[in-house]
């Protein structure tokens, strides 16, 4: 996850790998065996490294297949590839984007080869959190300014003597090192490696009710198991994470969309149409990320349990 956005954050058929380590893999060279099939009702799908876009992608992916009859593949990518793998077609859409405006100027404004799907009608929002249980102790926490004083607390064996601020994968870009530097923070970013990973290290921080400080990010559905409190950074003013050396302000809250490959969006019938109108909310999306990455279902049977529940919000999406 995620910024996601100035610089930056492979399944079978009916199931997706969640890959870890240093980010996704890089899959743009590798089309889907279903993509510009002839003839056939096929759609293949961007899926990213995080738990939320992956829960998107396995709601569409039932109504497609259940619903529609479709055959849908999916591929992992990481963000700023997926738009080129979208704009050549080797993809027919991305769920969730946080705000490429480098890619959008490219290839929706210049070259017109991806449109716009429209709002996925979750808002997300990337911060820096610490546990709630050490901020009810120490409220003065959740104000940057603050945070040296609990440097030693925040120490780890990786970061070298200073505060640790637990990034996850090093493919998700943010603003972090700018902001430990421009801010002159006691701190040393370090990455936990993947999603998965970080939320791992959370959890045994929790466990054992250890004072740390993250990275994170909103929807996600570990806020459900851990509360955490976000720390107060410099107010987010428009054009003020512009030259990414300088940051020194919070990131933005982004209202996520979705991104279509511009001849699918225009010759994919009832998929195109389906992904168009996929809407839901952060809660919709927190249900089924939880019962993905927690609870250990397929995203399969994530979804359909999602969908036997929730048939008014998808019916909506088929008419």
């Amino acid at each position: 996850m995620r910024i996601r956005t100035t610089t930056a954050v492979v399944a079978g058929v009916s199931s997706l790998a969640l890959l870890t380590g240093c980010g996704a893999a890089d899959m743009t060279k590798q089309a889907s065996p279903f993509a510009n099939a002839q003839g056939a009702k096929t759609v293949t799908l961007s899926v990213q490294s995080w738990v939320g876009a992956q829960a998107n992608v396995a709601v569409a992916q039932y109504l497609l297949e259940h619903e529609l009859g479709y055959r849908v593949d999916t591929v992992q990518v990481d963000e700023i590839p997926a738009w080129d793998a979208l704009s050549q077609g080797r993809v027919d859409a991305i769920m969730e984007d946080w705000g490429h405006p480098d890619q959008e100027e490219r290839y929706v404004k210049d070259k017109k080869t991806i449109v716009p799907g429209g709002g996925l009608g979750v808002t997300g929002h990337i911060g820096w959190y610490v546990p709630t249980y050490f901020a009810k102790k120490h409220p003065d926490v959740t104000d940057w300014k603050n945070l040296d004083k609990y440097a030693d607390q925040m120490r780890t064996a990786e970061s070298g003597g200073k505060g640790q601020l637990m990034d996850g994968s090093p493919s998700y870009v943010t603003n972090d090192k700018a902001l430990v530097k421009n801010l002159d923070l006691d701190y040393q970013v370090v990455f936990a490696g993947s999603e998965a990973a970080q939320i791992t290290q959370i959890k045994q921080f929790a466990k054992a009710e250890k004072p740390f400080l993250t990275y994170w990010y909103e929807p996600q559905w570990l806020f459900r198991k851990v509360p955490m409190t976000e720390v107060k950074l410099p107010a987010y003013k428009e054009g003020c994470d512009a030259d990414p050396e300088k940051v020194a302000c919070a990131y933005p809250h982004t209202p996520l969309q979705k991104y279509l490959n511009a001849d699918f969006a225009r010759t994919g019938g009832d998929a195109a149409a389906l992904l168009k109108k996929f809407k839901w909310t952060t809660e919709d999306q927190n249900e089924v990320s939880l019962m993905i990455a927690e609870q250990k279902l397929t995203p399969e049977a994530a979804a359909k349990k999602w969908a036997d529940s929730h048939e008014s919000t998808w019916k909506a999406w088929l008419s």
